[in-house]
């Protein structure tokens, strides 16, 4: 039986690095101590645009350029184009039939935006290789994640405004009748806070009748604790593990979402997984969300930590939330 293995991967930040400091002094001015939050969720840098030229789209391209440059692949190459975004830069068309026209795709190439919010990119990677196993006429497949959350982060908002990094990230994945590569996947939603991040705050029905005040189309966000999903995102874990006969011990590398390192070292703890294994990119990049859990398997590869034929395993949470975990062979 074929299986779904990633070909490889690439990613796309750009250049300016915004340290701490600037996001402390920006709120001390407002009169909040966001050091406490910035330490809780493992924050020290983060990539951020600072021009008028870049968008979610332009670094998805970005990234799905170099990825192409580096497989020595094209376009024509690639049967499914999978674009994962909650800050797509249009609406319609799709953003990916976009990518197909930057990348000179092919005529028969299915061209398919998808939206699972921060684990976005996860389930993007989930639902195609699925298809692809149903579907042997779809080669290759091109799955890209990018989010550019910072127009929509209110000023006055610490979490959405010093949190998030801007990056995208892009994987190839192909059939292959000599490999594994994806194994199997789990969901697990709870409803509880559905209403706690909101985008547009009030609805694009109402958007649309009313408008927005420019610089003011912002997320509207409720805080409440981001751990309420560590204990159900451990048990789904577990279940996949057990379920797939693997052990903690198996995994060579954790993607696990950047949104608080205090989250990845309490799945990590809950399933028997070490903190070498665990792979924390959030100092560095950010919360880059879609894109966060690819961002950490890039630096898997590219560190070493892992090689073919590891095993490796994949949590993220969405808003809402939903948390998603797969776990594929490398």
């Amino acid at each position: 039986m074929a299986g779904i293995r990633i070909v490889d991967i690439d990613i796309y930040h750009p250049a300016t690095k915004v340290h701490n400091d600037f996001y402390i002094e920006h709120f001390d001015a407002r009169g909040v101590d966001i050091r406490g939050l910035l330490k809780a969720l493992g924050r020290d840098t983060r990539y951020k645009i600072d021009n008028d030229d870049e968008n979610s789209l332009s670094m998805a391209f970005e990234a799905a350029s170099n990825l192409l440059e580096k497989t020595g692949l094209t376009g024509a190459d690639i049967d499914l184009i999978a674009y994962a975004s909650q800050t797509p830069e249009y609406i319609f068309p799709t953003n990916s039939l976009m990518i197909h026209r930057l990348i000179n795709g092919a005529s028969h190439t299915i061209c398919i935006d998808s939206n699972a919010n921060c684990a976005g990119m996860t389930a993007a990677f989930e639902q195609v290789s699925r298809q692809m196993l149903g579907n042997p006429r779809i080669r290759r497949a091109l799955i890209i994640g990018s989010d550019y959350v910072a127009p929509h982060a209110s000023p006055d908002d610490p979490v959405y405004f010093a949190n998030f990094g801007d990056a995208a990230a892009a994987v190839i994945v192909e059939r292959d009748e000599h490999a594994i590569g994806f194994i199997d996947s789990i969901y697990q939603t709870d409803t509880c806070v559905y209403g706690n991040s909101l985008f547009p705050a009030e609805g694009l029905a109402k958007l649309g009748q009313t408008g927005v005040d420019a610089g003011a189309f912002h997320v509207k966000f409720i805080p409440f604790d981001d751990s309420i999903c560590v204990d159900a995102a451990s048990e789904s874990i577990r279940t996949l593990l057990t379920r797939n006969e693997i052990g903690p011990d198996e995994i060579k590398a954790a993607c696990f979402s950047q949104l608080s390192i205090g989250n990845i070292r309490a799945v990590s703890e809950n399933v028997g997984i070490g903190d070498d294994i665990a792979v924390y990119i959030g100092d560095e990049f950010g919360y880059t969300s879609t894109s966060s859990p690819f961002i950490a398997l890039h630096r898997a590869i590219t560190s070493g930590q892992i090689q073919r034929g590891d095993k490796v395993l994949f949590w993220t949470v969405g808003a809402g939330w939903q948390n998603v975990a797969i776990v594929v062979e490398y």
